[in-house]
């Protein structure tokens, strides 16, 4: 299974980051915790499609599994500033509920990934 991971996980994967740039891109500017919060939105908005792209890369069950961990991690942190920018900066903002969306559906897909193949593993 390591290093096999289906082109339409990976495109959504790269969908999720094309959303997070687009919505970072009408954050409003002049509020410095909607900035702050912003960039580290995108920095890990788009750390998990680089992620899933390095775990389709993997030379091994513990290096994909690894690497899904990454996107994991990355995908939880979206998930945590998007909460930030909806309930403490008051972006209410349809492309805002959708991305925050998607990064709770990222979490549960890749958390199965690897469940299953650590289960596998075994």
């Amino acid at each position: 299974m390591f290093g096999r991971l289906p082109t339409e996980f990976r495109n959504r994967t790269k969908a999720f980051a094309s959303a997070v740039i687009r919505l970072f891109v009408i954050l409003p500017r002049d509020r410095e915790e909607v900035k702050v919060l912003g960039r580290q939105l995108l920095r890990s908005g788009t750390s998990v499609a680089a992620h899933v792209r390095e775990a389709s890369r993997a030379r091994s069950t513990a290096e994909f599994c690894s690497k899904l961990e990454g996107a994991v991690q990355e995908a939880d942190e979206s998930h945590l500033w998007l909460e930030l920018l909806r309930d403490d900066c008051q972006i209410h903002d349809p492309a805002l509920t959708a991305v925050l969306t998607e990064a709770g559906e990222l979490i549960a897909i890749i958390v199965t990934m690897i469940n299953n193949t650590k289960g596998k593993a075994l």
